[in-house]
């Protein structure tokens, strides 16, 4: 009773907030998907933390590390690395681009050229591409907040993920991004402090860093091992592969479009700051916990067939919340993670409903139109989440290597004001999405993560054929 009770009491708070943030609409479009270019930096930092590390983390990074122990540093050190690139190049030349090219999409971002004249076949596919993927990822979301629930209440993923959709639907129809903004920068300090709190309570029970690596070596020295044995490109590649992951960051509309709706280039330094001192002990958190909760309840993945090893860690979360937090705290805990989710897939639902919306013939492209295009968005997600069975680990790595590597490389070659052919760019996107698909269903799936070849690729075919187009003239 007190669990649901301070689950509730968090959620009608998240959900108060986006109320509030609806009540500053505007009845525009450019309002409805970038909140008017007004965003501060404070609240891009925390929305686009807790947009990219919502169910990823809580659910996919802490089971990832209940199966493999501490390589899981590899991966989130990576990461982070890639996304410091990101941060630093990728994202004040989008704020810039799009504000000169009048950009409300990434759609349009990657179609447009310096003479504002739109490759329509590139606007296109991207548009596929992102309802494609990103509505898949939404539901990956869905059922992370779902599952997260389940395995304390032991409903069942369905209920989660209806509710979850209900809510999604009402924070898109109420508020549009400015609500995900306000309402992700709560749960991002609620999903901090939660977490922490979860460490500090596990390490009381098991003890610091030392303890905790003599705890999981007694248990399977394998889990103490840093680097896995036998890669077939070494460790260097090994690790690159991780940071192509956070790398990836510049192919994500729900994220990309953050970067569009701050409000000035220059403030994007000072989100920089703040997305950094959030992400990085979040990242520690989370990998900590994992390893914790490997410790305080091992048994999750006992006897598991290998082929379903994955699913049952990602029950780590609750597991471990349930054994060492007060049951307030676990309230608050999965509030966190579940708002976090929705409002994840409420970003995912809108850039989606945004890229099909302004695809359509001018005298469609209307608020009313944009919100019809919401809905049918977000069913479509919740039957993804309903009817999908594997890992939200495989579900988000899937859809964010997918658009990392074929919208990825072609807006770097806008944002460098290279010349871009439409036929070259889709070529590149081809190139990026076979790659992708390819290498995580290859022999070196495990010894190199997709999108570094993924993302390579593009640019390959980019320097290629561009070299001999110039050739050839």
């Amino acid at each position: 009773m007190i669990v649901a009770a301070a689950f509730l009491a968090c959620i009608a708070a998240f959900g108060a907030i986006g109320l509030a943030a609806a009540r500053m609409r505007q009845a525009s479009v450019e309002d409805y998907v970038l909140a008017g270019r007004s965003v501060s930096p404070w609240l891009t930092a925390l929305s686009s933390a807790a947009t990219n590390n919502s169910g990823f983390m809580f659910i996919g990074l802490l089971g990832f590390a209940y199966r493999f122990g501490v390589q899981a540093v590899w991966l989130q050190a990576g990461w982070i690395a890639g996304d410091v690139v990101a941060w630093l190049w990728v994202h004040p030349r989008v704020r810039a681009r799009s504000g000169q090219l009048g950009a409300i999409t990434v759609s349009q971002l990657v179609a447009l050229d310096d003479r504002r004249v739109s490759a329509r076949s590139l606007a296109i596919t991207t548009s596929v591409l992102t309802v494609l993927f990103l509505s898949g990822y939404a539901g990956a979301q869905l059922r992370a907040g779902s599952a997260a629930l389940d395995g304390l209440f032991d409903w069942g993923l369905a209920p989660g993920i209806l509710l979850g959709g209900v809510i999604v639907v009402a924070y898109c129809l109420a508020g549009g991004l400015r609500a995900s903004i306000w309402t992700d920068a709560a749960q991002a300090i609620v999903m901090l402090v939660s977490l922490a709190l979860l460490v500090a309570f596990a390490a009381a029970e098991v003890g610091g860093p030392s303890a905790l690596g003599d705890a999981l070596a007694a248990y399977d020295p394998e889990l103490v091992d840093w680097v896995p044995e036998q890669l077939a490109f070494g460790f260097g590649l090994y690790l690159l592969g991780f940071v192509a992951g956070g790398l990836g960051a510049i192919g994500q509309p729900h994220i990309l479009v953050r970067s569009m709706a701050i409000r000035s280039v220059p403030a994007i330094r000072r989100a920089t700051a703040i997305y950094f001192l959030w992400y990085v002990p979040f990242s520690i958190a989370a990998v900590a916990a994992g390893l914790y909760a490997r410790v305080l309840v091992p048994d999750l993945i006992a006897g598991v067939p290998a082929e379903d090893a994955a699913v049952a860690a990602e029950g780590a979360l609750a597991a471990i919340a349930d054994r060492v937090l007060p049951e307030i705290l676990i309230g608050v805990l999965l509030a966190g993670v579940f708002a976090a989710t929705m409002s994840t897939a409420d970003s995912q639902v809108l850039s989606c409903s945004a890229a099909v919306s302004q695809e359509l013939p001018a005298r469609w492209r209307t608020y009313a139109i944009g919100k019809l295009t919401t809905l049918l968005i977000a069913s479509a997600a919740v039957v993804f989440a309903l009817t999908a069975d594997d890992s939200v680990l495989t579900l988000v790595l899937g859809a964010w290597s997918a658009l990392g590597a074929t919208i990825g490389p072609v807006l770097v070659i806008r944002l460098a004001r290279l010349p871009l052919p439409p036929a070259l760019g889709l070529l590149m996107m081809a190139t990026g999405l076979v790659t992708v698909f390819w290498w995580a269903r290859g022999p070196w799936a495990a010894d190199v993560f997709e999108l570094l070849p993924a993302m390579l690729a593009p640019l390959v075919v980019y320097a290629v054929v561009g070299s001999f187009t110039r050739t050839s003239r």
